[in-house]
């Protein structure tokens, strides 16, 4: 199985876009997005320096949309990509992009959006000085309680002995000055303190944002960075793009559900670097790939025929409910032929830290039980089949 990542703030570089733009229609693509986005795109992904494209209002659109135009060249047309990528994920900002190549969003949606997270959370990084650090090694423990004795939230978790802290300037020096044991602390190029209480006000102005936008349903299951979980509903990933902007990032919860649905090989898109090497600690045995410049399209399409899962793109007459994440599946009293309304919890998935409801979004006729009652279930596993109806 494959899945395709999308890296976050902090992943770009001055000039890594410069080879791109050789590229027949990179540069017609890039420049389309960079008027959606009212910023310029061509420039700030060519020659801007390093504290330009450090600025959150320019890194934001700048790595989404890097991103959406990079994937039209690793797949000819988004259809491509439907029929053998098994998931896609994104670390923070990187999920707008998963979400619109997946189909949640269109590409001028999320240029909108991404434009209007970085702003918001440019300014709420503005009303005091904040940032980020990651913390690498040192008892994950003994870590997290450095924190919080400190007053930092625990922004990003990383996996492979990697936590980011976020919050003040006084709170990070004192880190500094007092790490964890056996852990480095290094400051990170990020101009505020994302994914805590610090970005409040950009959630209440995206929230906002998100109530006149239309979604669609994600053409490939999406696995949250919130909390792993493989999400369907194009209305929920675009609650949970919200909300993210001051959640934490868990992307070792990523990593395990990818593990568990059996990914084999990951793409990672430009800026990239950084999820891959992530993944080589974390996901030891599966193929990875940092996808930076066009050289390396051979070996992406390569991995795409090795990895990739040819599967029917077109919506069947019946549709799938799946277990949005690992656990043991209860399931409720319904038998063929039973209607079960759109919304309907279907089931459960208990897992040691909670219970998830299982939800039939779009509601029908029960065809069958792919599970049964108290069945280990992995994410992203169909567990019933419905017959659309008219409810």
């Amino acid at each position: 199985m494959l899945a395709i990542v999308c890296p976050g703030q902090g992943s770009q570089t001055p000039g890594f876009l410069a080879p791109w733009l050789e590229l027949p229609g990179f540069r017609d693509r890039l420049s389309w997005l960079s008027a959606v986005a009212a910023i310029d795109l061509v420039e700030h992904g060519t020659t801007s320096d390093a504290d330009t494209i450090k600025d959150t209002a320019v890194a934001q659109p700048l790595i989404v949309g890097a991103g959406l135009v990079s994937l039209l060249a690793l797949f000819s047309h988004p259809a491509d990509g439907f029929r053998v990528v098994g998931a896609g994920a994104g670390h923070s900002v990187g999920e707008i992009t998963a979400a619109s190549a997946a189909g949640v969003l269109s590409a001028e949606q999320a240029m909108v959006f991404v434009r209007e997270r970085g702003n918001g959370m440019a300014a709420a990084s503005a009303v005091r000085p904040t940032g980020m650090s990651a913390v690498v090694g040192g008892d994950e423990a003994e870590v997290i309680a450095t924190l919080e004795k400190h007053g930092l939230t625990p922004a990003n978790r990383n996996g492979g002995g990697q936590i980011v802290a976020a919050g003040t300037a006084e709170q990070l020096d004192a880190l500094k000055a007092d790490p964890p044991t056996k852990a480095r602390v290094i400051p990170l190029a990020v101009a505020g303190a994302f994914h805590t209480e610090h970005m409040a006000p950009a959630v209440a102005k995206l929230g906002g944002y998100a109530r006149a936008m239309s979604t669609h349903d994600p053409r490939v299951p999406i696995v949250s960075n919130k909390d792993g979980q493989v999400v369907h509903s194009g209305v929920e990933v675009l609650r949970r793009l919200v909300t993210q902007v001051s959640s934490p990032v868990r992307w070792d919860l990523t990593m395990e559900t990818l593990k568990s649905m059996g990914v084999t090989g990951i793409i990672e898109i430009p800026p990239a670097g950084t999820l891959v090497g992530l993944a080589k600690r974390g996901l030891p045995g599966v193929e990875t790939l940092a996808l930076k410049t066009p050289a390396d399209l051979e070996a992406a399409h390569r991995m795409l025929r090795e990895h990739g899962e040819p599967r029917q793109a077109m919506d069947p007459t019946w549709r799938l409910v799946i277990s949005p994440a690992k656990g043991t599946v209860k399931i409720a009293d319904l038998t063929a032929g039973d209607t079960v309304e759109p919304g309907s919890e279907v089931a459960s998935v208990t897992t040691l830290r909670d219970s998830s409801p299982v939800t039939a979004l779009h509601g029908g006729q029960v065809v069958e039980w792919l599970v049964s009652d108290g069945d280990p279930v992995a994410p992203g596993q169909p567990i019933l089949r419905l017959y659309p109806t008219e409810l």
